[in-house]
């Protein structure tokens, strides 16, 4: 049998941490869209491989990281893990990763959630709001973590307090951010603004809200962050901040590609950015 018959397609690892409803998120789809279409032009198979959150160890095995078998590992997240990308790396298997900002000499894509997460409480600020609340994403991802420090960041500069009861933690999850939403809505100095971590999450904010009698954006202005498909439901069109995740995948699987065959400037390092899109769900200015 020919060498030609023997060698077999290349084949790519696209690594999944599991979360609540992951085959429906539109983070994961969106990421897998973009890895889909880079790998179908580059004529290169992906095996998905959906990994346990609670026990990083078991994200790589040996067949993984076997070169025979696999061309290069592509993590969709680590959840600030780097001991796993190190591991592969250490083994000789080409790595990259999305969704993470890296310090380290390690390759990465990943989108501005930062700058993002300030632009839309310093909108807030122009809009004449001084009572902003944030119900934040999962803290244990770095996406979670900026767009944080984005809010306590834009407050500062504002020279506006950070009241500590203004910031609850809704983990990007529908039931956690409808507990939140009830705590801010119900406080004596209630916020007139809220920016929510994800869409999802200002959904159930809106919901909450509409359900008190108080008005989106007259009496509670909202932002969200992903520009969700889900967000036509609203009854109130929601601002958001829309992100390049089918871009990032694309590029995360062409890069890595170019890794695997030696052709890449290393360390890769690339940082896309997001765009606020203003609707009426933040309303008008107060003045």
């Amino acid at each position: 049998m020919s060498v030609a018959r023997l060698k077999r397609k290349p084949i790519y690892v696209l690594i999944l941490p599991r979360f609540e409803d992951i085959f429906h998120a539109f983070y994961t789809g969106e990421i897998t869209k973009g890895v889909n279409l880079a790998a179908s032009r580059l004529n290169v198979d992906i095996l998905i491989h959906i990994t346990d959150r609670s026990n990083h160890a078991s994200w790589l095995d040996a067949t993984l990281l076997d070169r025979k078998h696999v061309d290069g590992i592509l993590f969709s997240d680590i959840d600030n893990d780097l001991s796993m990308v190190k591991k592969a790396i250490n083994r000789g298997m080409p790595a990259l990763v999305l969704n993470n900002i890296i310090q380290e000499p390690i390759n990465y894509i990943a989108i501005n959630n930062y700058k993002a997460a300030v632009q839309v409480v310093d909108e807030f600020i122009k809009l004449g709001h001084t009572k902003i609340a944030t119900v934040a994403g999962d803290l244990s991802t770095q996406a979670g973590q900026v767009r944080l420090a984005g809010y306590y960041d834009s407050l500062k500069k504002n020279n506006l307090p950070v009241e500590k009861s203004y910031v609850r933690v809704g983990g990007f999850l529908r039931t956690p951010a409808r507990q939140a939403a009830q705590e801010l809505l119900k406080l004596k100095e209630r916020p007139t603004a809220i920016f929510a971590a994800s869409d999802v999450m200002a959904l159930e904010i809106m919901d909450v809200a509409r359900l008190k009698k108080i008005r989106v954006p007259q009496d509670l202005a909202i932002c969200g962050f992903d520009d969700n498909p889900i967000n036509v439901h609203s009854s109130v069109k929601l601002a958001t901040v829309a992100q390049p995740l089918v871009e990032m995948g694309r590029l995360g699987m062409e890069m890595l590609y170019q890794i695997s065959h030696g052709k890449a400037r290393l360390p890769v390092k690339e940082l896309l950015q997001a765009s606020l899109i203003k609707a009426e769900s933040m309303g008008g200015s107060l003045s």
